[in-house]
């Protein structure tokens, strides 16, 4: 199953990265970003999708683990299965 699962992730990467590659060659004009007074150098549309995509990769990756600490309360997942499963006799 874990292996499904390494095929799956890498099929979903390879198409974004995919798409990222097309969306790329077919915007290759430049832009420049604008947040409140600032504005940035001109870059191609493409650079700047695929630096947001990969920033967005590192920061889920961060954040993935904190999520896990923060998510479980001292329970294993056993004894929630047991809780769940539980035969109620009314």
């Amino acid at each position: 199953m874990k292996t499904f699962s390494s095929l799956l992730v890498s099929i979903v990467i390879t198409v974004w990265i995919v798409a990222i590659a097309i969306v790329s060659v077919q915007n290759a004009e430049p832009i420049s970003l604008r947040f409140l007074s600032f504005q940035s150098i001109q870059v191609p549309f493409g650079l700047v999708i695929a630096f947001s995509a990969g920033a967005g990769i590192i920061a889920m990756a961060l954040l993935q683990p904190l999520w896990g600490i923060a998510g479980s309360s001292g329970r294993n997942s056993s004894e929630d299965d047991a809780e769940f499963f539980a035969d109620d006799d009314f």
